[in-house]
């Protein structure tokens, strides 16, 4: 059987630089845009959001949800040249739960040991039943990574990683590109067309759009929702979208560290997240910002999704409420500074919210950062409030546990409600969706009124790309999977 002749290179402009390639410590969205490219999960998702395999070929829960058996595929190795065994899937999930810097940690506690039953088959003991596992082995917390060059590089694993993938990791210089060429060893390398891809990080969308229709670019993520016309409207261009899992809000600082205290108001009284959530007009950010191509929302789940809690709508702009509720915690303005990614249109929503919110007493000023040193800053406590999201995951429990709860591993807010713990954690080993729905809407109640995120809105995946560019397939994770892609 004859093969495509493979491509040079697959030039990708994102709209970030991403932080480390390390999946136990990544938590850019970028990132994993690079990781899915080199780096193989347990099991993946297809375009319509099912579980699908992946290394991984088959699955089975117990009887009694108390484990969950995999059979692995064989003959598959890591880009290092080690064969992958079910011993190295324990050394994986193992790594992820101590290292003291991995970020999956709060994702993998239903797990009480991983056992190697047969050097293709491993089992995955729980402490209770998880609805979520599978979904979460479809994300980095199934990345499989060599476990040598893991050891060997201990924290610094991710200046250059070594996984199970299409392409292998070649260099990397900050700020500037990341290069993977192809690994002739995969296991599924025929379908994998280009000989090297390369991502540049571009933040100005503008410019990012500049360098596709220029030629520079081969494929670029989040196109801005004002470029949509003209990239339809350019024979030379084709066009993709898809509606995102995620959402973007304001992650505020509850307790973490020098943010927090009594110089941040809003660490000290709900009343006031709740105010600024009322004093900005969710439907008018999207018209004005977003072309209305986006759906405005005030929860981690979209409306229409199926795990929407429809008692808790997202609130319409009432400035008078967010006055009273400012004037019960005996203030009239609140100062406060408002962190955003440095890129147009994450600075254009802050302006935009800086306006509404001005009309309430909320006096914000914006200070843009780049977007890895932002989550840094957010991490270590070093922030008021900042303008972030998550791109989104299969199972809600993605979307919510870790960023909500008291040991969660992306909880840069550091709100704690021992509740709230035990509703989402209820949701986990809870198998019927009727109950989890139920666990969910009851924590959404009490995150509704305390507002350590507030959400605002859903992005829509958009992408642009040559028109010679074939096989590309939205994902509603907003991944780009080169499965079968091509350029003419």
């Amino acid at each position: 059987m004859a093969f495509p002749v493979a491509a040079a290179d697959l030039r990708i402009g994102l709209a970030d630089d991403p932080d480390t390639l390390d999946p136990d410590q990544s938590r850019t969205f970028v990132g994993e845009i690079v990781m899915a490219s080199m780096c193989d999960k347990l099991v993946g998702i297809a375009p319509d959001a099912t579980i699908i395999p992946q290394l991984a070929t088959e699955w089975s829960t117990a009887e009694d949800g108390m484990s969950l058996t995999m059979q692995l595929r064989t003959g598959v190795t890591f880009q290092d040249g080690t064969s992958f065994t079910a011993e190295d899937v324990v050394r994986n999930i193992e790594r992820s739960r101590d290292l003291p810097e991995s970020r999956r940690k709060s994702e993998l506690t239903s797990i009480t040991s991983v056992t190697a039953d047969a050097e293709d088959r491993v089992t995955f003991h729980l402490n209770a039943p998880d609805a979520t596992l599978l979904a979460r082995l479809a994300a980095r917390s199934g990345i499989m990574v060599s476990p040598e060059a893991a050891e060997a590089a201990g924290a610094d694993f991710g200046s250059a990683p070594v996984c199970i993938g299409p392409y292998a990791f070649r260099e990397r210089v900050q700020q500037e590109r990341i290069v993977l060429e192809k690994d002739p060893d995969y296991y599924a390398a025929e379908d994998f067309h280009f000989e090297t891809v390369t991502y540049l990080p571009i933040p100005d969308a503008t410019v990012r759009l500049a360098n596709l229709r220029s030629g520079d670019l081969d494929l670029v993520e989040r196109v801005a929702t004002s470029d949509v016309a003209t990239v339809q409207g350019d024979l030379d261009l084709a066009y993709a979208e898809v509606q995102g899992l995620g959402y973007q809000g304001i992650v505020v600082n509850v307790a973490n560290g020098a943010g927090a205290g009594g110089h941040n108001p809003l660490s000290q009284h709900p009343e006031l997240r709740r105010a600024l959530s009322l004093s900005i007009d969710r439907e008018a950010l999207n018209q004005v910002v977003f072309d209305g191509l986006f759906t405005p929302g005030n929860q981690p789940f979209a409306p229409g999704s199926t795990w929407y809690d429809a008692e808790t709508p997202m609130p319409a702009l009432d400035v008078e409420a967010a006055r009273a509720l400012m004037a019960s915690v005996g203030v009239d303005s609140v100062d406060m500074t408002l962190t955003v990614p440095n890129n147009p249109i994450s600075q254009q929503v802050a302006q935009v919210i800086q306006a509404m919110a001005s009309e309430a007493g909320f006096n914000i000023q914006i200070q843009a950062l780049e977007f890895a040193t932002l989550l840094s800053s957010q991490t270590a406590g070093d922030y008021q409030a900042d303008l972030s999201g998550w791109s989104g995951y299969v199972d809600p429990d993605a979307n919510l546990h870790q960023m909500v709860t008291c040991e969660g591993g992306i909880n840069d807010t550091r709100y704690c409600d021992a509740e709230v713990d035990r509703l989402l954690n209820d949701a986990r080993s809870a198998t019927d969706p009727v109950l989890r729905k139920a666990s969910y809407d009851a924590a959404r109640k009490i995150l509704d009124r305390d507002q350590p995120l507030i959400y605002l809105y859903h992005p829509t995946w958009i992408w642009g790309m040559e028109a010679g560019l074939s096989g590309f397939t939205p994902y509603p994770d907003g991944l780009i999977r080169l499965s079968g892609v091509m350029l003419d």
